[in-house]
């Protein structure tokens, strides 16, 4: 598992109020222990706001993932579903498309959610559902240099989740010393 506060550390050393654990896959490579390690994790944090749930948007969920669902539902863990490599489905074989085969794939990307959303909604199992809408993301395609599809949106998800964006931030200006080192510095509260 990796864990990556996020905000830095307070003037007490704390970390930062978001902490991302990053956890092994549970598909082709794992192992048997390392989900049963996740769900012990899982079940026994109490600060846990969120879980977001990766699904390979050209396979779909797989039994290892249903297994995944129930067992988030079964222990009333919040969870959100993030369809991940999406650039598969819409930039098929690497290229920008045509406005017309982009719509078609678009298309296609929609009814894939769809279709996870409805089969994951049918679940009989207790307890809650997956959160939110389905997020789509890639980092392999961009539509501008640095700007991966649907990274903002899940970036914004983690700090909705966390009540991270509503907190506001004072401004920042960076100012030189002497020396020629620079340091952010507050600014002065704008007055009105």
């Amino acid at each position: 598992m990796n864990f990556f506060a996020v905000g830095g550390e307070d003037e007490q050393g704390n970390p930062g109020r978001l902490t991302v654990l990053d956890m092994p896959g549970y598909g082709h490579k794992s192992r048997t222990e390392w989900g049963e390690e996740i769900m012990k994790y899982l079940v026994g944090r109490k600060q846990l706001v969120r879980a977001f749930v990766l699904v390979d948007s050209m396979h779909g969920v797989k039994r290892s993932d249903q297994a995944l669902f129930q067992a988030l539902r079964e222990s009333a863990i919040s969870h959100q579903v993030v369809l991940s490599k999406v650039d598969r489905i819409l930039f098929q074989r690497g290229r920008h498309p045509t406005q017309q085969i982009l719509q078609r794939s678009a298309t296609t990307l929609q009814q894939t959610a769809e279709s996870i959303r409805d089969g994951l909604d049918s679940m009989d199992v207790a307890g809650p559902r997956p959160l939110g809408e389905i997020l789509a993301c890639s980092t392999v395609a961009s539509l501008e240099k640095g700007k991966w599809l649907g990274i903002n949106n899940l970036r914004w998800s983690v700090l909705a989740a966390t009540g991270l964006n509503k907190i506001r931030r004072r401004p920042v200006r960076l100012e030189a010393d002497r020396g020629g080192e620079y340091a952010l510095e507050p600014m002065p509260a704008a007055t009105e």
